[in-house]
């Protein structure tokens, strides 16, 4: 979504005004193409995604992925403070965060309170019966 809006933004800029934004690097390696990277120019890789296979682990990751985004978003807002369009969109995202952060608190509460209930055993004694000769294991009652 943010390389959308920076690809919206800088639709139909020439080089030259590129360059002048300070996005001549950028510019030179990937043109008008949006190339997903940090604001520091490290491009993404899946490296930066945590997945230990652990429900309780993973979704505590992804909380944390949620709230980083979120202070991203606020971050971007600061700095676009003069372009109230941008800045609605920029606040959309980061309500949105907001929003992704509460239904991941759900969903670990609820891994939670499954993994952590006691285990309950239902018995059917309709075949109770001491003389039952299907009671292989001779159990008592």
């Amino acid at each position: 979504m943010v390389g959308t809006l920076v690809h919206q933004l800088t639709d139909g800029a020439s080089p030259e005004e590129l360059e002048r934004a300070g996005m001549g690097a950028y510019y030179t390696d990937h043109g008008w193409g949006v190339y997903p990277q940090a604001a520091s120019g490290f491009p993404f890789s899946a490296s930066v995604l945590a997945v230990k296979g652990d429900p309780i682990a993973d979704l505590t990751e992804d909380l944390a992925a949620e709230q980083k985004a979120r202070a991203t978003y606020e971050k971007l807002i600061d700095l676009c403070k003069d372009d109230s369009d941008v800045v609605d969109v920029l606040r959309y995202l980061r309500e949105r965060e907001v929003v992704h952060f509460q239904r991941f608190g759900e969903a670990l509460n609820g891994v939670q309170e499954k993994l952590y209930q006691r285990n309950k055993f239902y018995l059917n004694n309709n075949n109770s019966n001491n003389n039952n000769s299907n009671n292989s294991c001779n159990c008592k009652n």
